[in-house]
């Protein structure tokens, strides 16, 4: 003889469903009257409830031509189903509740050249969506981020590198070109030739600071080249990089997005590279086994629509 573990609650007590069906057979009295109210056929709420009296034990009701009448036993069974349907319907309104306090913000952390160049696009459509949606932007390097999506600060991130970064789940939007770019009195300007990797590796650049997705990326490529020089400016925005690079200060590597509508001037001009991948992916990102949900599930399919 072996002992068997006990049947677990879920087992031992009908479900809510079982249990609204045998309070609508008491109300009208009868196994039709109760399969019309919950719309299903009375051959199946007569099979449901002879279900539950085979799981209780005990008979629930006394059938006759007339109607269904509850025993003594089913009386008391029903005001038992009452108090547990009172119950669900409060966890119910709880859960409803909770659910309109995630929906009614949405914390948003996103490294520099999403935040500037792509966010807003996607959080006018999120705007059009949820007009009632508060929605809060922290913007940063990659690596700030995920520190901000590890520490709870934000619901959901978008950065640039190479991988996802460690304790944060992720899926590609998009992806992004890193270019070459001087002024247009820089002596790379006249250059016939393409740049090597071995030369951009020994120039000083302006670069962002240590964390930025484009740094991460520039620094890859150039690992076997003898890795970046030393830089001659170190900067923590593109906008500033930008226009240090736009006065004459020395060339950087930025972002194709960052960069497009001072090429379209000639503001700036690309300097192209041979022989290095300059490419990366965007990614949204979230805490590893917290699937983006309410707002922040719909921001994430927004940016997937986009072309």
């Amino acid at each position: 003889m072996t002992d068997e573990p006990p049947a677990t609650l879920a087992h031992r007590v009908p479900e809510l469903g079982a249990l609204e069906l045998l309070i609508a057979v008491a109300r009208h009295g009868s196994m039709g009257g109760a399969a019309r109210e919950l719309g299903i056929s009375q051959p199946a709420a007569s099979s449901r409830i002879r279900s539950v009296e085979r799981q209780l034990g005990v008979s629930l009701f006394d059938r006759s031509p007339s109607g269904s009448r509850p025993t003594e036993a089913g009386a008391l069974v029903t005001d038992w189903a009452r108090r547990i349907m009172e119950a669900a319907e409060a966890f119910d309104a709880g859960a409803q509740a909770l659910r309109d306090r995630r929906d009614s913000r949405l914390r948003v952390a996103a490294s520099m050249t999403i935040a500037e160049y792509l966010l807003p696009g996607w959080l006018i459509a999120l705007r059009t969506a949820r007009p009632d949606t508060a929605v809060s932007l922290l913007a940063g390097n990659s690596g700030a981020v995920a520190a901000r999506l590890l520490g709870g600060e934000a619901d959901l991130g978008f950065v640039e590198g190479l991988a996802v970064p460690a304790g944060l789940d992720g899926t590609v939007i998009g992806r992004d070109r890193l270019v070459v770019v001087v002024a247009p009195a820089h002596e790379w300007s006249a250059r016939r030739t393409a740049l090597t990797p071995t030369e951009l590796a020994a120039s000083p650049l302006i670069l962002r600071e240590e964390g930025s997705g484009t740094r991460q990326v520039l620094g890859a490529a150039l690992a076997s080249y003898g890795g970046l020089a030393e830089p001659l400016l170190e900067l923590s925005s593109t906008t500033a990089v930008k226009a240090a690079v736009v006065s004459g200060a020395g060339p950087s590597v930025l972002s194709e997005l960052a960069v497009r509508e001072e090429l379209v001037a000639r503001r700036l001009l690309e300097v192209e590279v041979a022989g290095i991948h300059l490419r990366r992916d965007l990614r949204a990102v979230w805490p590893t086994g917290h699937r983006p949900s309410g707002p922040a599930r719909e921001l994430l399919s927004l940016t997937r629509a986009a072309p």
